[in-house]
Protein backbone atom coordinates (compact mmCIF):
# COMPACT_ATOMS: atom_id res chain seq x y z
CA UNK A 1 0.00 0.00 0.00
CA UNK A 2 2.88 2.39 0.83
CA UNK A 3 4.47 1.54 -2.51
CA UNK A 4 1.24 2.33 -4.33
CA UNK A 5 0.92 5.69 -2.58
CA UNK A 6 4.56 6.49 -3.30
CA UNK A 7 4.11 5.57 -6.97
CA UNK A 8 0.93 7.61 -7.20
CA UNK A 9 2.59 10.57 -5.50
CA UNK A 10 5.57 10.30 -7.85
CA UNK A 11 3.28 10.18 -10.89
CA UNK A 12 1.32 13.17 -9.61
CA UNK A 13 4.53 15.16 -9.08
CA UNK A 14 5.68 14.33 -12.63
CA UNK A 15 2.34 15.45 -14.08
CA UNK A 16 2.49 18.73 -12.13
CA UNK A 17 6.11 19.36 -13.21
CA UNK A 18 5.32 18.54 -16.84
CA UNK A 19 2.16 20.66 -16.85
CA UNK A 20 3.98 23.58 -15.22
CA UNK A 21 6.70 23.46 -17.86
CA UNK A 22 4.16 23.18 -20.66
CA UNK A 23 2.08 26.11 -19.40
CA UNK A 24 5.17 28.22 -18.74
CA UNK A 25 6.43 27.40 -22.23
CA UNK A 26 3.19 28.64 -23.75
CA UNK A 27 3.62 32.03 -22.11
CA UNK A 28 6.91 32.77 -23.83
CA UNK A 29 6.77 34.77 -27.04
CA UNK A 30 7.94 32.78 -30.06
CA UNK A 31 11.26 33.85 -31.54
CA UNK A 32 10.77 32.23 -34.95
CA UNK A 33 7.97 32.77 -37.46
CA UNK A 34 6.34 29.54 -38.65
CA UNK A 35 3.69 29.02 -41.31
CA UNK A 36 3.69 32.50 -42.85
CA UNK A 37 4.11 33.27 -46.51
CA UNK A 38 4.01 36.58 -48.29
CA UNK A 39 3.91 37.86 -51.81
CA UNK A 40 4.58 41.50 -52.69
CA UNK A 41 1.52 42.57 -54.63
CA UNK A 42 2.29 46.20 -55.50
CA UNK A 43 4.76 48.84 -54.44
CA UNK A 44 5.53 52.43 -55.36
CA UNK A 45 8.42 54.73 -54.47
CA UNK A 46 7.03 57.76 -52.63
CA UNK A 47 9.88 60.24 -53.16
CA UNK A 48 8.81 61.10 -56.74
CA UNK A 49 5.23 61.65 -55.57
CA UNK A 50 5.79 64.44 -53.01
CA UNK A 51 8.55 66.16 -51.06
CA UNK A 52 7.36 65.34 -47.55
CA UNK A 53 4.98 62.98 -45.83
CA UNK A 54 4.17 65.60 -43.17
CA UNK A 55 0.42 65.85 -42.67
CA UNK A 56 -0.33 62.83 -44.82
CA UNK A 57 -2.20 59.66 -43.87
CA UNK A 58 -1.92 56.14 -45.23
CA UNK A 59 -5.22 54.31 -45.47
CA UNK A 60 -6.44 50.92 -46.65
CA UNK A 61 -9.98 50.51 -47.93
CA UNK A 62 -12.10 47.69 -49.32
CA UNK A 63 -13.99 49.05 -52.31
CA UNK A 64 -16.96 47.54 -54.13
CA UNK A 65 -18.24 48.65 -57.53
CA UNK A 66 -21.65 47.27 -58.50
CA UNK A 67 -22.27 45.84 -61.98
CA UNK A 68 -22.81 48.82 -64.28
CA UNK A 69 -21.12 51.15 -61.77
CA UNK A 70 -18.48 53.71 -62.73
CA UNK A 71 -15.70 55.61 -61.00
CA UNK A 72 -15.68 59.17 -62.29
CA UNK A 73 -12.67 60.74 -63.97
CA UNK A 74 -10.02 61.57 -61.36
CA UNK A 75 -6.25 61.79 -60.92
CA UNK A 76 -3.69 60.79 -58.35
CA UNK A 77 -1.54 63.93 -58.34
CA UNK A 78 -1.62 64.20 -54.53
CA UNK A 79 -2.83 60.69 -53.72
CA UNK A 80 -0.63 57.78 -54.86
CA UNK A 81 -2.43 54.46 -54.55
CA UNK A 82 -1.93 50.75 -55.01
CA UNK A 83 -4.78 48.29 -55.52
CA UNK A 84 -5.33 44.56 -55.33
CA UNK A 85 -8.47 42.96 -56.79
CA UNK A 86 -10.34 40.26 -54.92
CA UNK A 87 -13.38 39.67 -57.15
CA UNK A 88 -14.92 40.73 -60.45
CA UNK A 89 -13.48 42.85 -63.24
CA UNK A 90 -13.02 46.59 -63.68
CA UNK A 91 -12.10 48.25 -66.96
CA UNK A 92 -9.71 51.19 -66.49
CA UNK A 93 -9.64 54.01 -69.02
CA UNK A 94 -6.38 55.93 -68.51
CA UNK A 95 -5.41 59.03 -70.46
CA UNK A 96 -2.97 58.18 -73.23
CA UNK A 97 -3.06 54.42 -72.66
CA UNK A 98 -5.03 51.45 -73.93
CA UNK A 99 -7.92 50.26 -71.76
CA UNK A 100 -6.90 47.71 -69.13
CA UNK A 101 -9.02 45.19 -67.27
CA UNK A 102 -8.19 44.40 -63.65
CA UNK A 103 -9.39 41.04 -62.33
CA UNK A 104 -8.98 39.05 -59.13
CA UNK A 105 -5.28 38.75 -58.34
CA UNK A 106 -4.41 41.85 -60.38
CA UNK A 107 -4.24 45.53 -59.64
CA UNK A 108 -2.54 48.83 -60.30
CA UNK A 109 -0.03 51.30 -58.93
CA UNK A 110 -1.44 54.80 -59.49
CA UNK A 111 0.92 57.78 -59.17
CA UNK A 112 0.88 61.46 -60.00
CA UNK A 113 0.83 60.75 -63.74
CA UNK A 114 -2.40 58.73 -63.45
CA UNK A 115 -5.65 60.30 -64.66
CA UNK A 116 -8.38 57.74 -65.27
CA UNK A 117 -11.93 56.57 -64.86
CA UNK A 118 -13.23 53.02 -64.52
CA UNK A 119 -16.31 50.89 -65.01
CA UNK A 120 -17.65 47.49 -64.01
CA UNK A 121 -18.96 45.91 -67.22
CA UNK A 122 -19.45 42.55 -65.52
CA UNK A 123 -22.39 40.87 -63.83
CA UNK A 124 -20.90 40.59 -60.33
CA UNK A 125 -19.67 43.29 -57.97
CA UNK A 126 -15.99 44.13 -58.34
CA UNK A 127 -14.21 44.15 -54.98
CA UNK A 128 -10.70 45.36 -54.31
CA UNK A 129 -8.36 46.61 -51.62
CA UNK A 130 -6.96 50.11 -52.16
CA UNK A 131 -4.12 51.59 -50.15
CA UNK A 132 -3.40 55.27 -50.65
CA UNK A 133 -1.67 58.21 -49.02
CA UNK A 134 -3.93 61.19 -48.56
CA UNK A 135 -3.72 64.82 -47.50
CA UNK A 136 -6.11 65.92 -44.76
Amino acid sequence: MVRTRTAMLGAAVMVVVFASGYVAGQRQAPTVTVGQSEELLRSMALAPEFESTAGRTIRMRKLTLAPGGVLGLHNHVDRPAITYFLQGDVTYHQDGKADTVASAGGGFAEGRATTHWAENRGTVPAVWIAVDITKP
